[in-house]
């Protein structure tokens, strides 16, 4: 369509604000014409924010649905790593994320995934070869080598995972990394393989180390891992080599933000706004080589207009010349998805759920809020009988992963600050492999919360004393089939069923939930196998 809008036109490129109009037609920008210096009152005219790295399927919503949500506040493209629907489907995951992302304007750079399964540790329901990684980065939808968590395996010359970044290498995609706390001789190894980017650093020396030697470092601020206060000092300095991004967002905080949240905060920090504008519009689509228009000439018709340069304050969005976000209203319709699943796997009751006193003292996993990692304790169990039970008094509640794909023994344990009260809760989202997790406060309520779950062949479920809720996840047991505001609704009140009900004092119980399996991240995990020392990345009992 053809297209005409005045305002202040904000240059990137030339650090340059002016009063101007937009000339586009047939999704492209004809001319940008030039009329007067920046006015007062006047909205301005910019680029939009990309999500530099984000797992859609974390948000809960298929990517046509994640898009809705996403052009509200200004956001027209994300580079997006099917990771978690490849561990539960192999390469048609993948492929069913790029199938339904065609129901959309908005702009997505999937990713091949690296490393599915994501452990030899743990039981996934799919595999990506690397025969099925040269496949997926042949297509024009895949623009990059997906975060390589396996930095084991970058250290130690494993073939398949050498094969696989040979494969990017010389079909001239960039590969993202994954190296929590890597640093000295292992990092420069790490990097010297050709990884580019980093989303994990947890500590300003450490993302330090690693702009230094080249890596691209990510801001990460998500539903469950926040690195903004702790990476945001280094943003003048290396701006040219940093970018924003959610990583894992659920659908109820997606309502309220996106990375305009994080360019408000940037900037009432103190930071420059055109390098904070660089980071979060720029350096994702270049990096990445996005097919985002820029705001210059023959570019796609890609911008965001905003009330002022403060609140960002998102009024319309553009997506090839077509408004997808008016006045805080999506434009982009919602189209009913596919369903498919992986999902074989027979009720439980509590006799499953039961840990024998054996004598000895017990790893308990120590949940960090707002963080990834987590501590290793170990302490003397609550013994009630010939068992070992949770313990409130101390907050250390048992744990447990339920094998989803076919039948097997549960993997048990204890865990502490999840603050249950009673009852308890479960997911089938379980980075990585998907698996039901679930604690609680005793043996009952967690089998009927992980019932929940497996009658509905995915979800999340929150059970009390009386009450007992539940939100269907029903596409490969990790995404919703509804209107992604109306999951954020559902979302928004089984959290705080978890919450008020329940007595959990994390900020995002389900999302830390979710990554207590997640063994590539230290200290102390739980797979569907048994617990997992992530420091020395075996084994602590099986």
């Amino acid at each position: 369509m053809k297209g005409y809008i005045e305002g202040n036109i904000v240059n990137l490129f030339d650090n340059t604000i002016f009063f101007g109009a937009i000339i586009f037609n047939k999704g492209r920008i004809k001319e940008i014409e030039y009329l007067g210096n920046e006015q007062e009152g006047v909205s301005y005219l910019m680029p939009g924010f990309v999500d530099a790295h984000v797992h859609i399927e974390s948000s809960m919503l298929t990517p046509s649905n994640f898009a809705r949500m996403a052009v509200v506040h200004g956001t027209v493209g994300s580079v997006s790593d099917p990771h978690e629907i490849a561990n539960v489907l192999g390469v048609a995951g993948v492929e069913y994320m790029i199938r339904d992302a065609e129901n959309v304007p908005f702009k997505f750079c999937f990713g091949a995934p690296s490393c599915v399964p994501a452990t030899s540790f743990e039981t996934a329901g799919g595999s990506v070869s690397p025969a099925e990684i040269f496949e997926l980065l042949s297509k024009k939808e895949i623009g990059y080598l997906a975060e390589m968590m396996n930095y084991p395996g970058v250290l130690f010359d494993d073939a398949i995972v050498v094969e696989k970044i040979k494969i990017a290498q010389a079909l001239n995609k960039p590969i993202d990394g994954h190296a929590p706390g890597l640093r000295g001789a292992s990092l420069l190894k790490y990097v010297s393989a050709g990884i580019s980017t980093d989303h994990e650093c947890f500590t300003e020396e450490e993302a330090a180390e690693k702009l230094i030697l080249g890596m691209k470092i990510l801001i990460r601020e998500g539903s469950a891992a926040k690195n903004f206060e702790a990476l945001s000092p280094l943003i003048n300095q290396n701006f040219q080599k940093m970018m924003f991004c959610s990583d894992d967002k659920h659908p109820d905080a997606l309502v309220i933000g996106h990375i305009d949240e994080l360019v408000r905060r940037a900037i009432a920090a103190g930071n420059d706004l055109f390098k904070v504008l660089f980071m979060a519009c720029i350096n994702p689509v270049l990096h990445y080589r996005m097919n985002i228009g820029l705001l210059r000439e023959g570019d796609w018709a890609d911008f965001i207009e905003v009330s002022d340069l403060k609140s960002f304050k998102v009024q319309k969005t553009f997506l090839n010349g077509d408004i997808v976000a008016n006045q805080g209203k999506s434009m982009i319709e919602y189209v009913k998805p596919e369903i498919v699943n992986h999902f074989e796997c027979s009720l439980k009751n509590t006799n499953d759920f039961k840990i024998q006193n054996n004598g000895d003292s017990i790893y308990v996993i120590e949940v960090l809020d707002g963080q990834l990692i987590t501590n290793s304790i170990k302490t003397n169990p609550k013994i009630e009988g010939l068992e070992n039970v949770s313990d409130l008094e101390r907050d250390i509640l048992k744990i447990a992963v339920i094998n989803r794909y076919h039948e097997a023994p549960i993997a048990t344990a204890f865990v502490k600050n999840f603050g249950l009260t009673q009852g308890a809760i479960a997911s089938s989202v379980a980075h990585d492999s998907h698996n039901i997790i679930v604690v609680g406060v005793d043996d009952e309520s967690m089998a009927i919360a992980v019932n929940l779950i497996i009658e509905s062949r995915g979800g999340i479920s929150a059970v009390s004393k009386t009450q007992k809720g539940i939100l269907p996840l029903p596409i490969a047991g990790i995404i919703s089939d509804k209107d992604g505001f109306e999951v954020a609704e559902d979302y928004a009140q089984i959290d705080q069923f978890a919450k008020t009900i329940l007595g959990c004092k994390l900020n995002s119980p389900f999302m830390s939930l979710s990554f207590m399996a997640l063994l590539v991240i230290p200290s102390l995990k739980l797979s569907d196998k048994g617990l997992f020392d992530g420091d020395k990345f075996e084994f602590i009992q099986s």
